[in-house]
């Protein structure tokens, strides 16, 4: 018996549309920086059932290097990453660490109470805690049997 599989054009068109997708998402969704490096931080957000939960890879950074500001229902971190002394003696062969200032705003999923927000700051991540507004909490309504 041989081995034959069916070629399903489709398939492959699929496979394209989805490669282009994600070509066009990383280009236009994730800011470039001036100096051509990318600059923004990687994002992690999540909610529970009580908080939405936003974690940011902020490595190298002091959390005094960062500003957090909530507006209605938009995060934004902004930063800079500092680089070492640039001298003219060195001969860069690979330059992967990303430099610059970086502004990232993301929409949050749910209304918070901004005044009760909280950040921690370890090992270079970032995580910010926002408690949802008690409106858009989940409410248990108890039944009565009769």
């Amino acid at each position: 018996m041989s081995n034959l599989i069916r070629w399903e054009p489709a398939r492959e068109m699929m496979t394209l549309r989805e490669a282009m997708d994600r070509l066009f998402d990383d280009a236009f969704t994730r800011p470039l920086s001036l100096n051509g490096a990318w600059s923004a931080p990687a994002i992690d957000m999540y909610q529970t059932g009580d908080d939405v939960i936003v974690k940011a890879a902020l490595p190298g950074l002091k959390a005094d290097d960062v500003q957090i500001t909530i507006t209605r229902d938009m995060l934004t971190l902004k930063g800079e990453f500092k680089t070492e002394d640039e001298s003219k003696e060195k001969a860069w062969h690979i330059r992967e660490q990303r430099w610059g200032a970086f502004e990232r705003s993301l929409a949050l999923p749910t209304e918070v109470k901004a005044d009760k927000a909280r950040a921690e700051f370890e090992n270079g991540v970032l995580v910010i805690t926002l408690p949802k507004a008690d409106e858009v909490k989940p409410k248990t309504v108890t039944i009565k049997a009769m």
